[in-house]
């Protein structure tokens, strides 16, 4: 499994799949990752931990991304503009 960070938050991350899990079965097959990528249609992505996802609000834009910061280990939340 690809660990990386939150763009939103700068959580340690790790994403399902990819070739460090083609030979990996079982429990630990890699199936559960902790983030996901957002893409916007300006063409940028960004790789967001869960909690930063479920903080963003329904439409989000690069500048809702901009604003993630971490509460706890298990919440985000957006800054004030």
């Amino acid at each position: 499994m690809a660990r990386d960070t939150c763009d939103g938050c700068g959580r340690a991350v790790s994403v399902a799949g990819g070739m460090a899990n083609v030979w990996t079965f079982g429990k630990n097959d890699g199936s559960a990752g902790t983030a996901m990528t957002l893409e916007f249609d300006d063409g940028t992505d960004h790789l967001l931990c869960y909690p930063c996802l479920a903080a963003l609000p329904d439409e989000p834009s690069v500048a809702d991304v901009d604003r993630l910061e971490s509460v706890d280990g298990e919440t985000s939340r957006l800054r004030e503009p």
